[in-house]
Order: structure tokens, then C-alpha cells, then sequence
């Protein structure tokens, strides 16, 4: 009995309300962006997001559990909007260009993002056994699709390897949006999407073959 009259003075946990948890999330990037992950506090947190500190811990359990569900709703939004887009366009190749600027995009358009994602979380190796690490390969491996379909088209050359050039890719996006990070500059991510297509495209295009001809010799009559 005693045990049921404490049991019924429990209070349910709060059901989540979508727009503090984002509220909260979007405060938590801005803070991690600025003041890094192990000096932020959830007091700074909670002023940004004008919640309590007890509010936090009833949508996140723990500071790391905060950050990493960070991208898991960012790449989520993302990666929906680009399957979204990609049944409308017509070729590889287009589809290629696409991710690129769409990808650019994502860290032009919210430089605290680009801090979190780059200078946190890809140095945290907790991060890799998360759910929201699956979201991040999920998205990667439509690079993938895009160039294995290419390949059977006949628009990409046959011996290209996807899962190496999908890392190019991903490789030379990191570090530029990495370098503005720490640097300031490039300033306008997305302006470098066309060189950057440009130049895996041409590594891994189909070349076309060259016209060829027949060369037909006749010896000369001995007898004249």
C-alpha cells in the first residue's frame, strides 16, 4: 500500500513541446558555436531559449545528448528536402551538382551549425555510435546512389570508385567550410560549388571516344 500511495504522487513527465525543443536546440548551437562544447553551460543555454534549466533536462538528459541532437534535426530536414528535389531532376550528373550546392548550402546558410558540426562533433568519437551519426551516413550514402547511378547510365566512366570519390567530395567541403571556421574566408561557400563540381566531373565523366578510320593499303603493281 505504501508503495502504490507513492507510486500515485508522481507526476507524469511533460509530454515535449516541438517548438521549445527547437527553441532550445537553436539556443544550444549558438552557444556551443561561440563558447565551445565543454565551456558552455545549460544556465547559458536556458537564458537564450528563455526556459529553466529544468526544462532542459526534461528534453535532453545530459549536455552531450543536447549537442548531438543537434544534426540529428538539421541533416534530418535536410536529407528530406533533397530526396524531395532529386525526383524532379533528370541525370546523374545534375543530381551530382545538386548535393554539392545543396551540401555547401547547409553550413553557408547557418554558420553556427558549421562551427558545431566541424570544430565539436567531428573530433567526438561518442558522437559515432548516435542516432543522429546514422542520419549523417544515411545522407552520405545518397552521394553514393547518385554516383552508382551515373556509372549505369553510362554518364560517369565504369571504374570509378563512388565511395572514394563521394569522400573527395565530402573531404574538399569540410575542409573549406572548416578553413572559413578558423579563418573567416572563404566568405560565400556556395559561390565554390561549380569548381568544385567541375573538377570531380571531369575526373569522372565518361570521355566520349574518338572518331576513328580505316586505313586501307594496296601494294604497288610490280608489273608496270
Amino acid at each position: 500500500m505504501a508503495a502504490k500511495a507513492r507510486g500515485a504522487g508522481r507526476q507524469p513527465k511533460p509530454q515535449k513541446n516541438p517548438q521549445k525543443s527547437a527553441a532550445i536546440l537553436k539556443a544550444a548551437e549558438a552557444i556551443f558555436a561561440r563558447k565551445g562544447f565543454h565551456t558552455a553551460t545549460i544556465a547559458e543555454i536556458a537564458k537564450k531559449a528563455k526556459v529553466s534549466e529544468a526544462t532542459i533536462y526534461e528534453y535532453f538528459s545530459t549536455k552531450e545528448e543536447l549537442l548531438f541532437d543537434i544534426p540529428a534535426e538539421k541533416i534530418s530536414a535536410y536529407h528530406e528536402k533533397d530526396v524531395e528535389i532529386i525526383g524532379y531532376l533528370h541525370g546523374a550528373a545534375n543530381k551530382l551538382r545538386f548535393l554539392i550546392v545543396r551540401h555547401l548550402e547547409l553550413y553557408d546558410n547557418d554558420p553556427d551549425y558549421a562551427n558545431v558540426a566541424m570544430l565539436i562533433l567531428k573530433g567526438n568519437r561518442n558522437f559515432l555510435n548516435t542516432e543522429a551519426y546514422q542520419i549523417v551516413r544515411k545522407a552520405a550514402r545518397f552521394y553514393v546512389e547518385v554516383l552508382k547511378e551515373g556509372v549505369q547510365s553510362g554518364e560517369f566512366r565504369k571504374d570509378i570508385n563512388p565511395h572514394l570519390v563521394r569522400a573527395m567530395i565530402w573531404g574538399t567541403i569540410e575542409h573549406t567550410v572548416i578553413r572559413r571556421s578558423l579563418l573567416g574566408a572563404p566568405a560565400d561557400l556556395t559561390a565554390l560549388a561549380d569548381d568544385i563540381y567541375e573538377t570531380i566531373f571531369q575526373g569522372i565523366r565518361r570521355q566520349p571516344r574518338e572518331p576513328g578510320f580505316v586505313l586501307k593499303l594496296q601494294p604497288e603493281d610490280s608489273g608496270r
